[in-house]
């Protein structure tokens, strides 16, 4: 399995060192050690490290001298600090010196794989750059495939925009790749060696959103036990990506006008205005326009985040796409799923391109896998295809519609006859979403993605067997 990332821990506690040696390579991560700050510094100075997880104390140099002499070397290098000596006053200087994050020690192993994921995440959406309308022979990277009409005019657009300090609202269907469009306007832009910080606004519970983008202050809410610095904080200079943002409450869409509007903010039970400089790229799936006439979204914020609008087109507006885009998705399976060098005959490509695609590329993708399973090798055609794109109502793909939808469905099936086990249809589409979903967000992370779901890796790769879902080693794509 590829490794989730490379980890630089400097830590001169021998049985620390043993414990989150262990616990991160449970996670599949590759751990380096250094027991003194000065050597931690040259070795991480040296590069190749997605994250420092250092301690405070240390022989050589200081934990908070290391995170300040790093970051201005590396900017986008998370660095996690770690301390049982921690203050108000230490958490504004770590923050201020360029730490990602910081941990009061004792800390739960939960939180801190929670941190680092997080922090690998952003180093990885901060790195890996984007092409746009490439197709490399040997798909690695996120890449924007597609050349025809209506991607070069968003393509231009990036140019077009990227550099100037606007804020930017990227709208589309559920799996158009508004997140790769957003990571390529930071990329290209001003920014780009300072913080990236993407959020799902629809991910994160509402009682937490809060705190997650403004941060809090000790006490603001039961189990406040520390002050936490939000992540506008952390992108402080740099571009934060509210996906979802329609999603966003009346509540927290306030705040964030507020911050929008004066560049400051106030941590959750804080009165301290603490100014920030963030660009803000939003994106959405939703009817905005009609979210502001059901008073579901502020006029106000729309005007806001909508300085400059990015539309992308459906895939079944763009199909003279799809040829290349199903090369680029045969090619980054085929070694995977050990299909040796699969070709394609005309008429299954042509099948694809009549399709609607209500999933668009991410849709694509997912059929592409299937069929080339189906095709065990061989050259794949339109029966291929045919059986791929063929499946009951519980098979559908629950995520790219309601429950109520899918309900629907099911008990239309059921009153015309075709079927009699409507509850059984159902938990089984709930759960293969669940388990999928799951895998894909811990780009095939098993142990992660069990922990997350709250099952044993044994349970999780007999539900990923049953419904053949193939543990996939990162979402980027199209």
């Amino acid at each position: 399995m590829v490794s989730a990332g490379r980890i630089l821990l400097i830590e001169d506690d021998p049985g620390i060192v043993m414990t989150l040696r262990r616990v991160l390579a449970e996670e599949n991560y590759e751990v380096v050690v250094e027991t003194r700050g000065d050597a931690g510094l040259q070795r991480a100075r040296a590069g190749g490290f997605d994250l420092v997880l250092t301690d405070m104390k240390l022989p050589g140099v200081s934990g908070l001298d290391l995170v300040r002499e790093l970051h201005a070397a590396h900017p986008r290098l998370p660095l996690i600090l770690m301390t049982a000596h921690g203050t108000t006053e230490t958490a504004i200087e770590a923050t201020k010196s360029g730490a990602y994050d910081y941990l009061l020690k004792p800390f739960e192993m939960p939180e801190l794989l929670q941190l680092v994921e997080r922090a690998v995440t952003s180093r990885r959406l901060m790195t890996e750059p984007v092409a746009l309308g490439a197709s490399p022979a040997e798909p690695s990277g996120s890449v924007l495939v597609g050349n025809g009409r209506l991607m070069q005019v968003i393509y231009k657009e990036i140019g077009r925009i990227a550099a100037k300090p606007l804020n930017v609202l990227i709208r589309g269907e559920t799996g158009t790749g508004k997140e790769l469009i957003a990571r390529a306007i930071y990329q290209h832009s001003e920014r780009a060696a300072a913080p990236f910080i993407a959020i799902n606004c629809a991910a994160i519970p509402e009682t937490l959103l809060e705190s997650e983008l403004f941060g809090h202050e000790r006490g603001a809410f039961t189990g406040a036990e520390t002050r936490r610095i939000g992540r506008f904080e952390q992108a402080d200079h740099g571009t934060i990506f509210l996906d979802e943002i329609g999603d966003m409450t009346p509540g927290t869409q306030v705040k964030l006008l507020r911050v929008l509007q004066e560049k400051t903010l106030q941590r959750l039970g804080g009165k301290e205005m603490i100014p920030v400089d963030v660009r803000v790229l939003a994106a959405t799936h939703r009817d905005l326009e009609s979210a502001i006439r059901q008073h579901q979204f502020r006029e106000d914020l729309y005007y806001r985040l909508s300085v400059v609008v990015l539309t992308l087109p459906p895939l079944r507006e763009r199909k003279e796409d799809i040829p290349e885009l199903v090369r680029f998705f045969l090619r980054k399976y085929a070694a995977e799923l050990d299909a040796g060098n699969p070709s394609v005959h005309q008429d299954a490509l042509e099948l694809l391109q009549n399709q609607s695609w209500p999933g668009n590329v991410r849709e694509l993708e997912n059929v592409v896998r299937k069929v080339l399973l189906l095709a065990q090798g061989y050259t794949i055609n339109s029966e291929h295809v045919a059986a791929a794109l063929t499946h009951p109502p519980a098979a559908a793909d629950v995520g790219q519609k309601s429950l109520r939808e899918f309900v629907g469905e099911l008990l239309s099936a059921a009153q015309r006859g075709e079927l009699d086990d409507a509850h059984a249809r159902l938990a089984q589409a709930a759960e293969r979403e669940l388990f999928s979903r799951a895998i894909e967000l811990a780009h095939g992370n098993q142990a992660r993605a069990a922990r997350w779901v709250g099952v044993s890796r044994l349970t999780l790769r007999e539900k990923l067997h049953q419904f053949g879902i193939h543990p996939a080693q990162g979402s980027g794509g199209a």
